[in-house]
């Protein structure tokens, strides 16, 4: 008769699961002994319980089914958090399963005792903790089925360590159906004609819950409509198209800004209209200010949290898209559609050494290629004049959180082998997660990571030089030779200190499809 821990990971396989990441503990031994003769559910040996937490959500992230993370208990999962919080602020699927205290100690504060509800309730959709072994499939396919939903995000499962041993004979749970909403015939309707009634109208495209065919048919059904995308989430429109307008977020260009605050209709799908999407909380004026907003997200608790929508529907991005007529264009709209593009084009020509080998790795990688970044200010040059291509993919941390680049490349490149991946760096970035450069190594994933030095954590010091002039203080970093660093893991590793050699540079690695490091010195 099967065990808990054996029935776990089975019905794990039934949903879909196809890899979990994570740092062995002696409190789910007994799953990781179920997953020894089990390779269609793949262990990633992390080397931190954060950058595994990382990679988990980078892979439900990059697959839209929710990624797995297993961790043991106290320090294990609450090392786990950073991950955790950035699956919850990137609306990303993620299932965390945490070994526990047997349950005879339970709230005794036994050796690493940790109330998972109230540490992680806050920030998980849903923290249950098992101790039944008849309830394992069940509740394993509903937290499947929460982490997805809706607005997706984090979901824990408790596993006290005594259960995980028990005999199961419960039998595993279908996958359930994905909740869908409709979106009917009138609202379409209604939202078709403020489109076509607009002089000035823009969409902004962001969120999670983006399929393919979504993606496809959004500048199919808003033609001559400026496209924009929101924090983070640029690979959800080909920058080549006429259409596409820029990125909101940190760092953004102030036309933009500016033109989004001047259009007298934004139709924003799939976004929650975050903070940086929003210029924070600033972007949208009280309701009656003559400006409209048309607000769809999947998730009905979303729709006029923060800003009052005109029309608010409840959906997803592929149902509303496919309920809505396509949208004429007119004269006046091409114009004002070319003005935007033309600003995009001017913004993503800015001059400096980062602009120029953002610029230069979009000649040298593939249209499918995935790009991975952290948090800090050698993202902005990235963000701006990278222009991504369909079915490229970006991998970046809407929640802001250093140390996410490099674990969400090994990510990536587990699931997607036959994809070139690149993860871009800072220096106090990658030194967050830079332990998983073994775990690269381990598992033989043909990583291309990019370190940009420049000695400081370089949004703090903008921060301080803005507020507190020629009083820089905390920011000053000490670095090791990262060529050297990487070579000790047994990387290909150059340093560069120019834009064209360090094109040339990702150029060489690239074509060597073996873990690599080019580091770019720079101001």
């Amino acid at each position: 008769m099967p065990t808990a821990a054996r029935t776990l990971v089975d019905q794990l396989i039934a949903l879909g699961a196809d890899v979990a990441f994570g740092v062995p503990g002696e409190s789910y031994l007994a799953v990781l002994d179920a997953l020894y003769d089990t390779p269609r559910l793949r262990f990633g040996t992390c080397r931190h319980e954060g950058g595994a937490a990382f990679a988990a959500e980078a892979h439900g992230k990059l697959t839209g089914r929710p990624g797995v993370l297993m961790v043991t208990r106290g320090p294990g999962v609450l090392n786990a958090a950073v991950g955790i919080h950035t699956a919850q602020q990137d609306e990303t699927p993620l299932l965390v399963f945490v070994g526990l205290v047997p349950r005879h100690q339970r709230g005794r504060d036994a050796f690493q005792e940790l109330d998972l509800g109230q540490a992680f309730g806050s920030i998980c959709k849903w923290v249950h903790e098992l101790d039944q072994p008849s309830r394992v499939p069940e509740v394993v396919s509903r937290a499947w089925t929460i982490a997805r939903s809706g607005r997706p995000g984090p979901v824990m499962i408790g596993l006290p360590e005594d259960m995980l041993d028990e005999a199961c004979e419960s039998p595993l749970v279908p996958p359930t159906p994905h909740p869908r909403a409709d979106v009917g015939s009138d609202t379409a309707a209604e939202v078709a004609f403020l489109l076509g009634s607009a002089a000035r109208p823009l969409a902004i495209a962001g969120g999670s819950r983006w399929s393919e065919a979504a993606i496809d048919l959004l500048p199919q059904v808003l033609p001559g409509v400026p496209l924009v995308t929101g924090f983070r989430r640029q690979d959800l429109i080909d920058h080549r198209l006429p259409s596409f307008a820029g990125s909101l977020g940190l760092g953004a260009d102030p036309a933009l800004v500016a033109r989004v605050a001047a259009a007298d209709l934004v139709l924003a799908v799939g976004d929650r209209l975050d903070d940086p999407t929003t210029d924070g909380f600033t972007l949208f004026p009280p309701p009656g200010a003559g400006r409209r907003l048309v607000h769809v997200h999947p998730e009905p608790r979303e729709l006029g949290r923060v800003f009052l929508p005109t029309i608010s529907i409840a959906a997803e991005p592929e149902a509303f898209l496919r309920a809505l007529p396509p949208i004429a264009g007119d004269r006046a709209r091409s114009a004002w559609t070319a003005a935007a593009r033309a600003g995009y084009v001017a913004w993503s020509a800015t001059e400096s050494v980062l602009d120029e080998v953002a610029r230069g790795m979009r000649e040298v990688l593939p249209d499918d290629a995935i790009v991975t970044n952290g948090a800090g200010n050698f993202t902005r040059p990235l963000q701006r004049s990278f222009a991504y291509r369909r079915p490229g993919r970006q991998l970046a941390p809407v929640g802001g959180s250093m140390g996410y680049g490099l674990p969400a490349a090994l990510a990536a490149k587990l699931a997607h082998p036959d994809r070139v991946v690149v993860c871009v760096a800072g220096d106090g970035d990658l030194l967050m997660t830079a332990q998983e450069l073994a775990t690269v190594m381990l598992e033989g994933a043909a990583v291309v990571v990019l370190v940009v030095d420049n000695g400081v954590y370089g949004t703090i010091r903008t921060h301080q030089q803005r507020r507190y002039p020629g009083r820089p203080i905390g920011t000053t970093l000490s670095n090791p030779d990262f060529v050297t660093f990487a070579m000790s893991f047994g990387m290909q590793a150059e340093r560069t200190t120019t834009a064209p050699d360090t094109v040339a540079a990702l150029r060489r690695a690239v074509a060597l499809d073996r873990p690599a490091l080019v580091h770019l010195v720079t101001e």
